[in-house]
C-alpha cells in the first residue's frame, strides 16, 4: 500500500472515530445528563485514538511532501540533466558561448591580442590546435571557482524546504491529558464544589426501641477559580502575505504549543495566586514519601518508595491509585538499573520476562501515553516535572494518584488575528488564549508525592 492510500484509510478511520463520540456526547444530551462513567472512559479512549492518528497522518503527510520535493529535486538536478540542458542551449545558439563562471585570466588579458570567445568559435567550427591549447591554458591558469559566495556561489542557491520548517521543541501537556477535565461552564469566574467533610454514622442499636446513632453531616466546598492562558506575536502584514507557506499558521501553532506546555505546568507547580491555581505539587493536605536511598529496588530502594505512595492513596482515600506521574530523566534513571548479573531490572518489551521484573517499558516510550509499568502502575513521562527542587536545587518528583479524582475546566481554545491597532505600520497581532480552572483539593489524599535526594541521581 502506497504512502497516500494510507493516509486516506487514517483520514477515514478519524472520521469514524469523531462520529463515534459525536454519537456518545448526542446520547447524553438526549438523555439531558452528563457522561457516565463507562461513556467517559470511551469517550477519552476516542479522542486519545484521535489524537494519533492526527499525529500519524501529519507524519505521513510531512514524509510524502519530503518525497515529493525530492523527487522534483532529483528531477532538476540529477547527474546529466545540467549537461543535457546545456547541449540544447549550445545547439539553439548561433555560435559556442563562455560560461559565466569564467573570469579573465592573463591568457586573455585585455592588453592580449587573444580573444577568449574567437578561440572558442574556433575550435567549434574548425578544431583548431593552437586556439584549443590557449583554452586549457587559460582553464589550468584560471581562478577556481566553487559554491563559496563570491566564488561562483551565488548562482547555486540554497534550497530552502520552507513546507517542512523545524518547529520548536516543547513538552506535552501530559498530566493535563491524563486528569478529569470537563467543558468550562460559561458566565462565571469561580466554580464552587461541594463537599462532604464530616460523615454521618451508624452503630448497633443496644436495645429494641432504643436510640439509633445519629451523626450530622459536616460539609464545606472547594473553589477552582477561573484563569485566562494567552500569548500573542506582532508580525509583519509582508511576512505573511509573501511568504511561500502559510506563516500565520507557523506561528499560531506554536502558540498553541506553547499553551499546552503552560496549561500543564500550572496544573503542576501553579502558586495558587497571581492567577495561577494551584498546582498539585503545592496541595495541602497531600500524602508525602521521602527517598533518600541509591537504588531501584532492595532496601531503602525507589521501589518501596512507590510502594508507601501507594499505600498512602489506597488507606485514606480507600481506593487503588490509577497512575505514576514523573520526568523523563527519572524513568531513563530506572532504565539504567542493573542487578547483580547486570541484567536490566526494568525489562524491554521484548525481554520475554525471563526473571522478576520491577517493571516494564512499553513498546514504545510515547510522549503522551504510559512508557511503561512500575509496581503495578502505567508511568507517564512529563518534561514539565521541574527538577530543580529540594536543598541542592537538583531533584525532580513522582507523583503517584489516582487521575480522576482531580478536576480541570477548559474552554474553547481561540486562534484570532487582528490589524488593530496596527495598520499604520502594517503588522497583524496574532494571539490565542483561553479560560481554564484547575481543582485537585476534592480529595487531596488521592495524591502521594515522592520527594528527597535519592531523585537528584541522573542516568
Amino acid at each position: 500500500m502506497d504512502r497516500r492510500s494510507l493516509i486516506e484509510q487514517l483520514r477515514a478511520r478519524r472520521t469514524d472515530e469523531h462520529a463515534a463520540l459525536d454519537a456518545i456526547l448526542d446520547k447524553a444530551k438526549r438523555g439531558k445528563r452528563g457522561l457516565t462513567s463507562g461513556e467517559s472512559t470511551l469517550f477519552d479512549k476516542g479522542e486519545a485514538e484521535i489524537r494519533a492518528l492526527d499525529e500519524r497522518i501529519a507524519e505521513l503527510e510531512e514524509q510524502q511532501r519530503a518525497d515529493d520535493a525530492a523527487s522534483e529535486m532529483s528531477r532538476r538536478f540529477a547527474p546529466g540533466a545540467a549537461a543535457r540542458r546545456a547541449a540544447t542551449e549550445q545547439r539553439n545558439s548561433p555560435m559556442p558561448t563562455a560560461s559565466l563562471r569564467v573570469n579573465e585570466p592573463s591568457t586573455y588579458s585585455r592588453e592580449g591580442r587573444n580573444s577568449y570567445f574567437l578561440d572558442l568559435a574556433r575550435v567549434a567550427m574548425s578544431g583548431d590546435s593552437e586556439a584549443r591549447k590557449r583554452l586549457e591554458r587559460n582553464n589550468a591558469e584560471q581562478r577556481a571557482v566553487s559554491t563559496t559566495n563570491g566564488s561562483g556561489g551565488e548562482f547555486v542557491p540554497p534550497a530552502w524546504l520552507v513546507d517542512q520548517y523545524v518547529r520548536y521543541a516543547r513538552p506535552h501537556r501530559v498530566f493535563a491529558d491524563l486528569i478529569e477535565t470537563q467543558p468550562l461552564p460559561a458566565g462565571t469566574d469561580v466554580i464552587q464544589i461541594p463537599k462532604v467533610s464530616g460523615g454521618t454514622g451508624t452503630a448497633v442499636q443496644g436495645t429494641q426501641n432504643s436510640q439509633v446513632q445519629v451523626t450530622d453531616m459536616q460539609t464545606t466546598s472547594v473553589s477552582a477559580p477561573v484563569f485566562t492562558v494567552a500569548g500573542g506575536q506582532v508580525a509583519s502584514l509582508q511576512m505573511i502575505e509573501q511568504s511561500p507557506i502559510r506563516t500565520d499558521e507557523v506561528i499560531l501553532s506554536d502558540l498553541a504549543a506553547a499553551y499546552a506546555q503552560n496549561l500543564d505546568t500550572l496544573y503542576l507547580t501553579g502558586s495558587g495566586s497571581a492567577g495561577q491555581p494551584q498546582g498539585i505539587l503545592g496541595l495541602s493536605g497531600i500524602n508525602t514519601v521521602t527517598f533518600s536511598g541509591t537504588s531501584l529496588t532492595g532496601t531503602n530502594s525507589l521501589y518501596s518508595a512507590v510502594a508507601s505512595a501507594i499505600s498512602k492513596v489506597w488507606t485514606t482515600r480507600f481506593a487503588a491509585p490509577t497512575a505514576i506521574l514523573m520526568h523523563p530523566r527519572r524513568f531513563a534513571w530506572m532504565l539504567a538499573q542493573v542487578d547483580s548479573s547486570n541484567r536490566p531490572i526494568i525489562l524491554p518489551p521484548n525481554a520475554g520476562g525471563a526473571f522478576n521484573a520491577a517493571g516494564l517499558v512499553a513498546p514504545d516510550l510515547s510522549a503522551e501515553g504510559p512508557a511503561g509499568y512500575f509496581a503495578g502502575l502505567p508511568v507517564y513521562l512529563d518534561p514539565n516535572i521541574p527538577t530543580n527542587l529540594g536543598t541542592g536545587t537538583n531533584e525532580d518528583r513522582i507523583i503517584v494518584l489516582k487521575a480522576d479524582d482531580v478536576f480541570a475546566w477548559e474552554g474553547n481554545f481561540k486562534a484570532e488575528a487582528f490589524p488593530q491597532t496596527y495598520a499604520n505600520q502594517l503588522s497583524l497581532f496574532l494571539r490565542v488564549y483561553n479560560y481554564a480552572a484547575f481543582q485537585a483539593a476534592r480529595y487531596p489524599q488521592s495524591v502521594s508525592v515522592i520527594s528527597g535526594t535519592g531523585l537528584n541521581l541522573t542516568a
